[in-house]
This record gives structure tokens, sequence and C-alpha cells, in this order.
């Protein structure tokens, strides 16, 4: 610990790098108190948003699959990155780009409970084996040896990240932007959000305020069809809280028979269905690469507020942005699985990407 501490606070640009499957609340709250004495910045890896409250002052974002291109830079930028439980792959340094393991250029201080994962890719200055808890509940405790000012850093990495999160508009009558804004001011601070994987999971990672573990459950290998099933561990898991899951109108139907679990277990939880009418990742790349040969990404959907009724629970279909929050609260007072189909214009690709523009671009 002494060498871990030794290395971090002879650095100027420090970057704190949470993530790793083995957590728990108690683990988040040490990881900001921890930030806090020492004014560090925190990052976390792909969908590891509940490693710390994302509200905290010194959260600075994730980094993975549509990361903020400045928190890309940050992490190109800092002299040393304290890797607290995750393996540092190629998906939160961008392919490698933002951190290259043949010539990072910067300290790596790396904890990691598999003693055969430090060293396998990034050879740290100091390498820990031991479990991320138990190291983050140390670092908690200790004083903060004497260190350069890094309020600076750690304050301009937070204002990096409220800029990203401020909701830019996409095409459509249903703002995906504008619902999980209002979830991230609704829902109660033990909320559990899930997901599976397709471009609609952009808006969530880009726009949710994840609470405190567990706050988020999400797939780090992009498996569709993961919300749902996701949704129900969890609220058989914490029957006393709020669960509500994300899903793409592709994602949903991988595993939608897991309505039966839920109905049939009585389990009050709310599925967003946000439905494009295609696979819309997919989408994105075919038109990016192959613009002329566009296959196989268009979707022929049920009615997913009539099927969710078919199954005893609640539905409801949403077209316009401003009709959102009622169903929401209908959803949440039914006390039966609900499901909130969210009609979504198939011109919205991602936060900020359009698919007229890319179009465009293309000439």
């Amino acid at each position: 610990m002494d060498a871990l501490l030794a290395g971090l606070c002879k650095a100027q640009r420090p970057l704190v790098v949470a993530g790793g499957s083995v957590w728990s609340a108690q683990t988040a709250r040490d990881l900001a108190t921890f930030a806090e004495r020492f004014d560090l910045p925190v990052a976390v890896t792909f969908r590891r948003h509940d490693r710390i409250d994302n509200r905290h002052s010194h959260y600075a974002g994730m980094l993975g699959v549509g990361m903020n291109p400045k928190l890309a830079q940050r992490l190109r930028d800092a002299d040393c990155v304290l890797i607290l439980g995750a393996r540092m792959g190629d998906t939160a340094t961008n392919g490698y780009t933002a951190m290259d393991p043949a010539a990072p250029g910067k300290t790596i201080l790396h904890v990691h409970p598999d003693p055969d994962e430090l060293g396998r890719v990034w050879r740290p200055d100091v390498g820990l084996a031991a479990p991320a808890t138990d190291v983050i509940a140390r670092l908690a405790h200790r004083d903060p040896p004497a260190h350069p000012d890094w309020a600076d850093w750690t304050r301009a990495a937070r204002a990096d990240q409220d800029a990203w999160m401020t909701p830019r508009e996409t095409p459509g009558d249903v703002k995906l932007e504008a619902v999980i804004a209002h979830l991230s001011d609704t829902l109660p601070d033990d909320a559990i959000v899930t997901n599976g994987a397709g471009n609609y999971a952009a808006w969530l990672h880009r726009y949710l305020r994840a609470r405190g573990f567990p706050g988020h459950l999400a797939p780090t290998s992009g498996s569709m069809g993961y919300g749902l099933p996701a949704a129900v561990a969890a609220k058989l898991a914490c029957p006393t809280r709020e669960v509500v899951a994300f899903a793409g109108d592709g994602c949903f139907q991988m595993t939608l028979n897991e309505m039966a679990t839920a109905a049939g277990r009585g389990l009050a939880l709310t599925v967003i269905v946000c439905n494009n009418g295609q696979y819309g990742t997919i989408r994105m790349h075919q038109e990016r690469a192959y613009p002329e040969r566009v296959s196989g990404t268009a979707l022929h959907n049920p009615d997913f507020a009539a099927l969710a009724r078919a199954y005893g629970g609640q539905g409801e279909r949403v077209t316009r942005t401003e009709d959102f929050a009622a169903a929401f609260g209908r959803a949440r007072a039914s006390g039966v699985p609900a499901v909130i189909e969210l009609v979504l214009d198939p011109d919205a690709l991602a936060p900020g990407q359009s698919l007229s523009e890319m179009r465009a671009a293309r000439g």
C-alpha cells in the first residue's frame, strides 16, 4: 500500500480507473471517500457505472464504447493511472489508442484479484494481486501523503463529464435523451437500471446518472437480451427496490419469454422498449461500410404493449416525449410487470448522430 501511494503521489495528472466484477455498496462508498480525501478524478470501465455514484463531484465518466472524447484524451494525458479491479482492455482504451501497452508513457498502478492478469497486457510499476474491495477499503482510511495540487485537474474532469451529459436533441417525437434525464432526476437512490446491447444503450451510458452499487447491470460482452433477465434477477434479489430495464426492440425479443417469469413471480418491474424498427447497431455499421447493401436489419415487431398485457402485465405505447412521465408513473403504480414502448425515429442512430447526417456526409 505504501508503494502504491508513493507512485500515485508523485503524479501531476493522476486518473483512477475502477471496474471489475467483484464489488459492494461499501466499496462504492469507500471509493468516493478515497477520491474526496485525495481529490482524485475517478473513471469507470465499460458498463461498470455503479462503481461510484455518478452524481459524485469526482466522477469523470465511463471509459468504453461511446466514451466522451475528452475523457479519452484525459487518459492519454494522465501521467499515472491507478487501475482498481479492472483489466483495462481494448474497450476501455479505445482499441489501445488512448493507452498503448507497448509504450504507455505513464506510471501504471494495477490492482487485480488474479495474479495472472498483472503484467499480461500492462507492465505495472506497482502490481498488487488483491481484491479491489480490500484495497479500496484501506485506501479510504489512509491519510494522504504529500502530493501535488490536483484540484484543477479533477474539477476539469468533472466539468467535461457535466458537459458530456448535457442532452443533445435527436430526431423524432420521442427524445430518448429527455426520457433518460427524467429517470435520472426522479428514480430513488437505490434504484437498479439494467440494459442489454444496442445503440439505444449509448443514450443510457451517456445521460443516466447511475446510483451507487448495485445501481446498473449491463453486459460488458455486448450480449443482446441481457436487460430483462437481469431485471428479473435484480427484483428477486432486491424486491423492495425499483428496477427498470432498457431494451431495444430487437434486444427485447431475444429474451422476452422472461416476461412469463416476471409475471409468474409477481415482480413489479418496468421494461422500457426503445423501438426504432431495426437492429440499430448493425444498421449503423452497414451504413458506414456498405451503404448500398443494407440487409436484414429491418424488424417486423409485435405490439409490445399488447404483448405485456397478454402476460398479465401493464402495457403502454408512448409516441411523444411529454407523455412518458405519466406513462412511467402508471407503470410504477401498477404492481405488475410493465412495458413502456417508446416509438423512436429510426433516423436517430446514436446521441449526436443521425442516419440522414451520415448519408449526407457521404455525399
